[in-house]
């Protein structure tokens, strides 16, 4: 398995403690940046991120930001992104489980590193359920195919 994984200034603090998870579990990373806590623009890295999801470069997204929001509102401009904010082990597990998030989001202030870690695990070990919830994902798809073209 391949993950990208990018963040801005308020999300680097989360990096780390991510990138060594994912590498214990043998997951190859690539890693867009940031590389500091100076200031950046958190929807350059999402796109790089988002980009590399999209065209099935990787198999899959985290992006961070300081709350989450910014950056998965900006991955979300990206064809065939599904990208969700987790702020706990029930949102990390449902955006996966109901919406196939192919990228997971979180926050530099809004979550601890802990608890960061544990809810990349439950979103890395959580399968989609598929059912009902594919027409859904079907339905979202028939919204970018509108909207994107």
């Amino acid at each position: 398995m391949k993950i990208a994984i990018g963040c801005d200034h308020g999300g680097i603090v989360l990096k780390p403690a991510i990138v060594d998870l994912l590498q214990s579990r043998e997951i190859e990373v690539v890693d867009f940046g940031c590389y500091s806590t100076d200031s950046v623009d958190y929807p350059d890295f999402a796109l790089k991120v988002a980009e590399s999801v999209s065209k099935k470069e990787v198999d899959l997204g985290i992006v961070l930001c300081g709350t989450g929001i910014g950056i998965s509102i900006a991955a979300n401009k990206v064809k065939g992104i599904r990208a969700a904010v987790a702020h706990d082990l029930f949102t990390a597990e449902m955006c996966k489980r109901h919406n196939n998030a192919n990228i997971l989001a979180m926050g530099g202030r809004v979550v601890s590193i802990d608890l960061a870690v544990e809810m990349t695990k439950k979103w890395l070990d959580t399968e989609f359920e598929g059912g009902r919830h594919t027409n859904r994902i079907n339905k979202i798809t028939a919204i970018e195919d509108k909207y994107f073209k």
